[in-house]
């Protein structure tokens, strides 16, 4: 078999296929079942507030940063790091290990969404809606089995048919098809009887109460979610900014991203909020997860008018948001093997999707057979969560801040930048990357650490 294929690196046929990918990418599973519980715990308008903030500043440094690193060496994670400097290239190792242990337990959940979409278009909301079926499904052997393959199958189908043919085509259909479902379910929970007093606490920032410990919980809870929202750190960036064209302009593009990511979010918390507070009050800002998205929610759907059409609508569009991350962790694992290995593009994604299997097994069944296996004492499917979310990707952000700011220095990405115009906020950039974005990736680390094993909550 032929596997050495040094061709011609693949590439995004231009601004809006780069824009929809990443925006694709950065939306998923955690703009729809954290951010609405965040919002609702930390008050509603005072976190939207500070997260849009953080979302110019801060979010707006890291993704320039990896999109211009990626671009500048056309290779993903590991080539990127060791073609710009050999001694740094363990930041590119720690963060191609992100996505190799993140696809494989985001593809069970993902799964688990399939499931529930299956459930609601097939009139089976009823039972759906049972507060057992989800623990039922989880802890059966076969079931969580079958929907984790159907859905790591699909997303192996889009990442074989390539940057141009498969993920960029899937983005410009699913993207904008996300973002119409999003606003019409928004729109129809916000006129549900009782619902605007939801809405107005969503919306409306209010300090009132917020003392200086609230709003330094506040604004690490913004930080955190807005790292793991717009697919930081896990190499995605730095493999999609490969595919970039040098005449796109990263800094427009970027904005686009960021207004896609926070949108979505934003419209989560439209969804989510007013109808929660007026079907399951007692669950506002303190449920996120599954237990909001396999258990509260499809009870809610039950309850509402409508709600079965609603539910199936709702799961659609949180599958196409599950899909479309899933598409660049898979991309980027693949480009990783294609760059370090030589492999052409379909044994590549052989390798990948056997891999993936082989890890999301522990996973899939985690809540099963395996049920009694623990580590740190969390279920295996929560360990992968924590030990890639909460502590690989911090270190890798900030050995990425530390690597931009101090060893290839500020002025090697802005020269990628001013490749196709004006890097406008380039002051900004500076200062976020070299002294407030890596003071704000500790606390990110710290807080998220003691969240994990419970000494506060976020």
């Amino acid at each position: 078999m032929e596997i050495n294929a040094k061709k011609q690196r693949s590439s995004f046929t231009g601004k809006i296929g780069f824009v929809l990918a990443a925006a694709g990418s950065a939306v998923g599973l955690g703009n729809i079942w954290r951010f609405p519980y965040l919002a609702a715990k930390y008050g509603g308008g005072t976190f939207l507030l500070i997260y849009i903030i953080l979302s110019v500043t801060f979010g707006f440094a890291l993704m320039i940063a990896e999109i211009a690193i990626g671009r500048k060496t056309g290779l993903s994670p590991i080539g990127a790091y060791e073609k710009l400097n050999k001694k740094y290239s363990i930041v590119g190792y720690l963060g191609a290990l992100v996505p190799v242990i993140i696809l494989p337990y985001y593809s069970v959940i993902g799964g688990w969404v399939t499931k529930y979409f299956f459930a609601f278009v097939t009139g089976d909301a009823g039972n759906a809606a049972n507060p057992d079926y989800f623990g039922n499904f989880v802890s059966s052997t076969g079931n969580p089995l079958l929907w984790f393959a159907v859905f790591l199958g699909i997303t192996a189908v889009v990442v074989l048919l390539g940057v141009e043919k498969g993920i960029e085509k899937v983005s410009k259909i699913m993207m904008p098809v996300l973002i119409f479902l999003s606003i019409g379910i928004a729109v129809y929970t916000m006129f549900i009887p009782g619902a605007i007093d939801g809405v107005l606490h969503y919306i409306t920032p209010d300090f009132s109460n917020m003392t200086a410990s609230k709003l330094l919980l506040t604004v690490v809870a913004a930080m955190g979610q807005l790292f793991y929202s717009m697919s930081l750190a896990m190499g995605i960036m730095i493999t999609y900014g490969s595919y970039m064209k040098k005449d796109v302009n990263i800094e427009s593009s970027v904005h686009q991203i960021e207004i896609f990511d926070t949108g979505v979010a934003f419209l989560a918390g439209l969804m989510i909020i007013p109808a929660v507070s007026v079907y399951s009050p007692d669950k506002l800002g303190t449920q996120a997860g599954p237990g909001l998205m396999f258990e509260t929610l499809p009870s809610i759907f039950a309850d509402m008018p409508g709600g079965a059409i609603i539910g199936a609508v709702f799961f659609l569009l949180v599958l196409f948001a599950a899909l479309t991350s899933s598409i660049s962790l898979m991309e980027t694992v693949v480009s990783i093997f294609q760059d370090k290995f030589k492999l052409n593009r379909k044994f590549a994604c052989l390798v990948v999707l056997l891999i993936c299997i082989l890890l999301g097994l522990p996973s899939s069944l985690g809540y099963g057979i395996w049920d009694s296996v623990k580590i740190l004492g969390m279920q295996l499917l929560d360990f992968f969560d924590f030990i890639s979310n909460s502590v690989i990707m911090p270190i890798v952000a900030f050995l990425t801040c530390i690597f931009v700011g101090f060893v290839i220095k500020p002025k090697a990405i802005e020269e990628e930048i001013e490749l196709s115009g004006k890097f406008k906020y380039k002051a900004l950039f500076n200062v976020m990357i070299k002294y407030a974005a890596p003071v704000f990736l500790l606390l990110i680390l710290g807080s998220s650490i003691l969240s994990a094993f419970g000494i506060i909550s976020l």
